[in-house]
């Protein structure tokens, strides 16, 4: 797993940053894409992917311990859809 503070990391050494100076726009990225959801506009990044809302409709399911139906309410998903480079990249 890679962290937020060991992606910072790299991208300041690569960048002569300091280490809080690139943990500051890491999370600031991450904030773009969270205030961009929020709105539900989509948020693509060029040659790594795409981040957009899905609605997922009120649905019926299951409590697993007792069996009884419960209703799932509406809900929205943030889902994030690679681009061809990055699919190439993992299966190529």
């Amino acid at each position: 797993m890679t962290t937020t503070n060991e992606i910072a990391d790299k991208i300041a050494s690569e960048q002569s940053l300091t280490k809080a100076q690139a943990k500051s726009i890491v999370e600031s990225v991450f904030h773009q894409i969270v205030d961009a959801a929020k709105t539900n506009a989509e948020t693509s990044v060029p040659g790594f992917g795409k981040f957009k809302i899905k609605n997922t409709p009120e649905r019926e399911g299951r409590n697993p311990s007792t069996g009884a139906t419960i209703k799932i309410a509406a809900s929205k998903k943030l889902t994030f859809t690679p681009a061809k480079a990055i699919k190439d990249a993992l299966n190529g």
